[in-house]
């Protein structure tokens, strides 16, 4: 979705369970309201689909080979127009506690 405030305001999520697919990756983007910016929207224009489906597909690669994560937030995502890609701002990430052994 469109992140940040509108998130909470607007409830524009779509969620899958790793591993992903390209098509789910696609129906996620057809599933959040932001679709609409994301295809051209007035003077917007459109943006890169493809540079966002490869995002998505690299953090569910990341989520499966890497177990002891629990948490991946990308926040912001910066999304250029169609062929220019996209940039990640900033990535926190949450490793699930493990246990000592004594």
């Amino acid at each position: 979705g469109l992140g940040g405030v509108f998130v909470e305001v607007l409830r524009d999520v779509s969620f899958r369970v790793v591993p992903i697919t390209e098509k789910d990756a696609e129906e996620m983007l057809v599933e959040i309201k932001a679709r609409k910016i994301l295809e051209g929207y007035r003077h917007i224009k459109p943006r890169d689909k493809k540079a966002i489906i490869n995002i998505i597909l690299g953090v569910s690669k990341i989520m499966e080979e890497n177990p002891e994560i629990s948490e991946l937030d990308l926040n912001p995502i910066m999304v250029f127009p169609e062929g220019q890609g996209a940039k990640i701002a900033d990535v926190r990430i949450i490793v699930k506690k493990q246990e000592l052994h004594h």
